[in-house]
């Protein structure tokens, strides 16, 4: 919560030997994630807090919290951001559904190409559509400030035998989290959907309970899944990690625009090394993933085309069943077509 501290409080804290920067503190920024200090949403924190810091003159302390000591789970978290008690919650699209169900639409598979398309899509005004979609979900109370990255790209990944087309994923039990739009996926692609809380699923995997899960490379190798397995990894990027971080809006508006701006750059330094975390975290992954004997394929163009007609029907269920669905539908295949646009008109000039 943003608080300011009284006159009384400062003199007290200066009589105590605290250290006080140029300007006096006189907000507070409480940022929580259900993660670890080896997650890019760590990384990205950790960014910016030194910004907002820096960038303030020490007029914005921002205390982090990670792991579950302010909340446990999107739902509740998120109600703590509404509520003010918490003052910024990273959650996936799978954490934060039940509240915004719009934002499953970073589930939908295949329409992201690469990382530069993606960045491009995210640091524009898809994102400040999903934003005024919040805000009025949430009755003005939760705030998207940006979109990142926590983990890479979703993979399918299993324990029977390799997949190079959706043929072979036709009866395996994939793990999905309860969300209605990754097991609508599953089901397109012939494989049978397995919800399974994130906790249980090496145990599941072990015992068979699941035979697959769709999971980023560096959650694969921080969960010891191989262990479990889980031998075969395609990278057939069906969906970018998206993290979407939120803030609670009353906070945010009260404070003066200059402190304002300074909170705006900082998700945008945030974004920027979530952006990169997972890449540089993905190589050592990789290898690590092959010399313990997994079997990595990465499909030919004409494959991964053929994964994206498999999955179509999802484009269609989510804007039919989806509060909001056609709406952050067209948002973000337009951002995605301008973003190819513009990146073809980069290639043009910087391949001659």
């Amino acid at each position: 919560m943003l608080k300011g501290l009284t006159t009384a409080a400062l003199t007290a804290a200066l009589l105590a030997g605290t250290a006080m920067t140029a300007t006096a503190q006189e907000y507070t920024i409480r940022a929580t994630a259900n993660s670890n200090d080896n997650d890019e949403d760590y990384d990205g924190l950790v960014v910016f807090k030194n910004y907002v810091e820096s960038a303030s003159n020490g007029a914005i302390a921002v205390e982090l919290f990670i792991g579950t000591q302010l909340c446990s789970g999107g739902a509740e978290c998120l109600q703590g951001v509404a509520d003010g008690s918490i003052d910024v919650f990273v959650t996936t699209s799978g954490g934060a559904a039940g509240i915004f169900p719009y934002v499953q639409v970073l589930d939908l598979p295949y329409l992201m190409s690469s990382d530069r398309v993606a960045e491009a899509v995210l640091s524009g005004d898809f994102t400040r559509t999903m934003r005024d979609m919040a805000l009025a979900s949430s009755g003005d109370t939760i705030r998207v400030m940006t979109i990142g990255n926590t983990g890479g790209w979703r993979n399918f990944a299993n324990t029977q035998h390799r997949v190079t087309k959706p043929e072979d994923l036709a009866g395996l039990k994939i793990r999905t989290v309860v969300a209605d739009l990754p097991q609508e996926l599953v089901k397109a692609l012939g494989a049978s959907p397995t919800p399974i809380s994130w906790p249980e699923l090496f145990t599941s995997l072990q015992t068979g309970v699941v035979e697959g899960s769709k999971n980023g490379i560096t959650d694969i190798m921080n969960m010891k899944f191989p262990e479990a397995g889980l031998k075969y990894l395609t990278l057939d990027g069906h969906a970018y990690m998206g993290a979407i971080w939120v803030m609670n809006n009353e906070n945010f508006l009260s404070m003066p625009e200059d402190m304002r701006r300074v909170v705006v750059d900082g998700f945008a330094e945030l974004q920027q090394a979530t952006f990169a975390s997972p890449k540089r975290k993905s190589i050592q992954a990789y290898e690590d993933f092959v010399a313990a004997g997994g079997d990595l394929y990465v499909p030919t163009p004409e494959e991964k085309e053929a994964f994206r007609a498999a999955a179509e029907p999802v484009y269609s269920w989510f804007q039919e069943n989806v509060e909001g669905g056609p709406e952050i539908f067209e948002a973000l295949t337009t951002a995605v077509s301008e973003a190819e646009a513009d990146l073809d008109t980069a290639y043009s000039s910087d391949l001659n």
